[in-house]
């Protein structure tokens, strides 16, 4: 199994033309022999109290990020973002995503 640890950054892309948010993430990732892709990391700083509801918002909207390394414009692996209680995010590759989700506010 090939492995690296890095750090990365996780865009929020509203749009093909809109990035909403990044965020600076600690992360190790695995290849393993097929090819399947795992990853796991933690924000690389504390979020503050702003950031961290736009996280929260951003998660609870579509928890869909793309992912870009050290040298990249933006991001091109499309991950799926999972955040556990300890902070530790689970990020799983979803190349079949086609950017649309089904959000609905309440406004009242």
């Amino acid at each position: 199994m090939d492995q690296f640890a890095r750090q990365g950054r996780l865009e929020w892309w509203a749009n093909d033309s809109i990035c909403l948010e990044m965020y600076d993430i600690d992360i190790t990732v695995a290849v393993d022999a097929v090819g399947q892709w795992r990853a796991a990391g933690r924000h690389a700083n504390a979020l503050d109290t702003t950031q961290r509801e736009g996280w929260d918002f951003l998660m609870e909207m579509d928890p869909h990020f793309s992912i870009a390394f050290p040298g990249e414009d933006r991001g091109g692996i499309m991950v799926r973002a999972v955040e556990a209680e300890d902070g530790t995010l689970t990020l799983t590759e979803t190349p079949d995503w086609d950017g649309s989700a089904n959000v609905t506010f309440d406004l009242t």
